[in-house]
């Protein structure tokens, strides 16, 4: 009998979920949930630093429809995180879920439950609260040791030691170094100084933050939430209410968008308050203004990069200090920022002697921080890169031939990387594939197109990480249907990036089937094994790896099953995609038949549940290059070309893999020109709604071409790393070179306007 080959793996295939989104069919939380729930809505503080005296909700609940609100005095007095991260987490247990202590205009002073949003809305308007306005502290160079503490309460509490402490307004402090990185500057030819500034972007997904709960027929606490985190969510809100998590049922529907925002339960905590108080339904749905003002939005920071090369371009140091603005909360401080330095220097361990990596992170009055996708990598990323390539200028190098003599090499240490290897890196020939691609010897050299426009281009290079190495848990479950088909459960969460088709092309490989007979469901923590949840460019690698032992340990449970059935043992047994044969004979026995023996007189389950951690992360790679054209009157900047070549292992999915860059390199476009986040004098956020905060249109985004250069991860599923992050990190040192190749000024701070652009253009005219 000749196999089912299908080849599942490798192969561009349409997402499990493509045409449900296409038709328009209800698959968001909004959509399939029921409409009969309480309308939740937060009163939020006008202040940055303030202490609520009072609060007099009388008039505002005697509005027809009010079912009553909630201030500081009525919620639990536990501290908590909302940070989605393993327990313990390393952010500080430092927020209630309302606090008399308010800490960023935006934090919540009071709940409003009511019948009807417009009820919410009436009420709002009728509570009188009474502030002790406080000085906040709205700059992070003003907040390690000064005056004016964010978090001077006692019971401020880190489940991790991480250098904090609350009386310092410090979340997080270290350093990591190897070799004597004074005494080899010291000895380098050339010596670079640079500072760099990055803001606090917002992710701008397209489905806001929401919430749906109910207490189920057991009268358990059930949440369905826009969420990447089911199982971290349910422990949050158990701290938080102070009920068991056995009480507590989570599980997501579609998201729509998440970007790392949804790995914090920045919302959860409201409604499910609601519902335990009131036995009701409850719903809580963030405007796009709260999302803004009041949501998760990347780690502001200012990155020192010290380097030290010779005359001949090896580069011999590098040395990292970042400070980086957590906000009024702490959840992902302590982590995000050590992405910067790691997942930046040691893209140079080729030639590098040695290294330093110093970080702070700091609290400060404003919104909190959180994950977004690059999670810290980006800002370091933007510093490095853009120092190599004032080193090239400075040189008058080429920055590819710069690149290809210090970067790190497949079989490489990386020092920097908590020592790891390079197991599987083709970066040397991204960088060679790129400039082919991009035609790099045309582009590079500056043209003059008249009119006061210039083209000019620049180039960088990435790296990210596949997972947390040591930390995150992915699990799978794969059992066998009675039609002989299959069904995968799971606990990560697809937000768009196609994860449930990816590991269910892995299923389909594995058992020799096609992708249309394996059935995906999650994610859910009633039904789903646990999963630390889809951040950290986890999925595809740890809970892929899963899937693959999952698989494996089902075939030996369907040959054990198959071999009662053929009276054999079984070792003289062989799955064979459609069914179990004896080996040697023509006898065997269908799936089918498996699947019903399974339910009858039978020992072996015809399910498997596998769990995967690694100790390693190994590193995707990627080199990005910009042409850009330059009106040097305006100082506007369009990007008129961008190419990038992708190492992430073996792609599972081409297609997705290239969806998936393509989203990337056009959000660090955004981060690079037009997005931007400033507050005014009392720490309210300026950029409130899509009219201000300028994310990139399809007008504004150039053709992009992608392509991939293969390397086997061995410790990957059939040789997979990740890609979902390391996407977005080369657009912002790209661009930024290219600008300077155009206008002669290095722009150190994103993003880089147009009016940056012509007022240091005009300036050094004027020198």
């Amino acid at each position: 009998m000749e196999r089912n080959t299908y080849n599942s793996v490798g192969r561009p295939m349409r997402k499990k979920d493509a045409m449900q989104l296409l038709l328009g069919k209800p698959v968001y939380v909004s959509d399939v949930t029921p409409e009969n729930a309480l309308v939740v809505k937060l009163l939020r503080s006008p202040y940055p630093n303030a202490i609520v005296q009072s609060v007099s909700t009388a008039a505002a609940k005697k509005v027809p429809g009010v079912v009553d609100i909630y201030t500081w005095e009525d919620v639990p007095k536990t501290r908590f995180a909302i940070a989605g991260q393993t327990y313990p987490e390393p952010s500080p247990y430092d927020r209630l879920i309302l606090d008399q202590h308010v800490r960023f205009v935006g934090d919540p002073v009071a709940i409003i439950a009511a019948e009807t949003e417009k009820a919410t809305l009436k009420a709002m308007k009728l509570v009188k609260v009474s502030y002790e306005v406080l000085e906040p502290v709205l700059n992070m160079h003003d907040a390690l040791d000064g005056p004016i503490l964010v978090h001077p309460e006692e019971d401020w509490f880190p489940p991790c030691e991480v250098g904090g402490d609350n009386k310092r307004n410090l979340v997080a402090s270290g350093v990591d170094a190897e070799g004597d990185v004074e005494a080899v500057l010291a000895g380098c030819e050339i010596r670079l100084d640079r500072t760099f500034h990055t803001k606090a972007y917002n992710q701008a997904m397209m489905e806001t933050f929401r919430t749906y709960t109910e207490l189920d027929r057991y009268g358990r606490l059930h949440v369905v939430s826009s969420t990447q985190i089911v199982f971290h969510c349910r422990r949050i809100l158990s701290r938080a209410l102070g009920i068991p998590k056995s009480q507590i049922r989570v599980e997501k529907p579609r998201i729509g968008g998440g970007f790392g925002a949804k790995q914090t339960a920045v919302c959860e905590v409201y409604p499910a308050f609601v519902t335990m108080k009131t036995g009701r339904p409850a719903r809580l749905v963030y405007t796009r203004e709260e999302s803004q003002i009041a949501g998760s939005p990347r780690h502001e920071m200012e990155i020192r990069v010290r380097l030290g090369a010779d005359r001949d371009g090896k580069i011999r140091a590098l040395d990292l200090y970042t400070l980086s603005n957590t906000g009024a909360y702490g959840e992902h401080g302590p982590t995000t920022v050590g992405l910067s330095g790691h997942k930046s220097i040691p893209l140079y361990s080729g030639c590098l002697e040695a290294f330093r990596f110093r970080y702070d992170v700091v609290y400060t009055n404003l919104q909190a921080a959180g994950a977004y996708r690059g999670y810290g990598a980006t800002q370091g990323i933007f510093a490095v890169e853009s120092v190599v390539n004032e080193l090239a200028e400075t040189l008058h190098r080429d920055p590819t031939d710069l690149r290809l003599q210090n970067m790190v090499k497949e079989g490489m240490v990386m020092p920097a990387y908590y020592g790891e290897p390079a197991n599987a890196c083709a970066l040397d020939r991204c960088m060679l594939h790129c400039k082919e691609l991009f035609h790099w010897e045309e582009k590079y050299p500056v043209r003059d197109m008249g009119n006061g426009k210039v083209r000019a281009a620049g180039v960088a290079m990435a790296m990210q990480g596949s997972g947390i190495s040591g930390v995150d848990v992915g699990s799978a479950t794969v059992k066998l249907s009675e039609d002989g088909t299959y069904n995968l459960i799971i606990g990560a969460a697809d937000m768009g990036t196609g994860c449930d088709t990816i590991l269910a092309q892995m299923v389909a490989e594995h058992m020799d089937c096609r992708v249309e007979d394996v059935a995906v469901f999650g994610a859910d923590t009633d039904a789903s094994p646990y999963d630390s949840g889809s951040y950290a460019s986890s999925t595809t690698y740890v809970t892929g790896k899963a899937v693959e032992k999952a698989c494996d340990e089902l075939k030996q449970k369907l040959r054990a099953i198959a071999a009662g059935m053929l009276g054999c043992s079984q070792e003289e047994t062989e799955f064979d995609g459609a069914c179990v044969r004896r080996m040697g004979t023509e006898e065997r026995v269908s799936l089918t038949d498996i699947a019903y023996k399974s339910q009858v007189g039978n020992a072996f389950p015809a399910e498997a549940t596998a769990t995967h951690s690694s100790p390693v992360s190994p590193p995707p790679f990627m080199v990005g290059m910009a042409e850009i054209e330059l009106d040097k009157l305006t100082g506007q900047v369009k990007v008129i070309d961008y190419a990038a070549v992708v190492d992430c292992g073996i792609p599972i999915n081409p297609a997705l893999a290239r969806i998936q860059t393509e989203g990337g390199i056009v959000q660090g476009i955004g981060h690079t020109l037009t997005e931007n986040v400033t507050y005014d004098h009392r720490g309210r956020p300026m950029e409130s709604s899509f009219m201000q905060y300028k994310i990139p249109t399809r007008n504004d985004i150039p053709p992009l071409q992608v392509e991939f250069e293969e390397s086997f991860e061995p410790t990957g599923p059939f040789g997979a790393k990740s890609i979902g992050e390391i996407v977005i990190n080369t657009p912002a040192p790209a661009i930024a070179h290219a600008i300077y190749r155009a206008t002669g000024v290095w722009h150190r701070e994103l993003p880089i306007t147009p009016e940056a652009i012509a007022m240091t253009t005009t300036q050094e005219k004027n020198r």
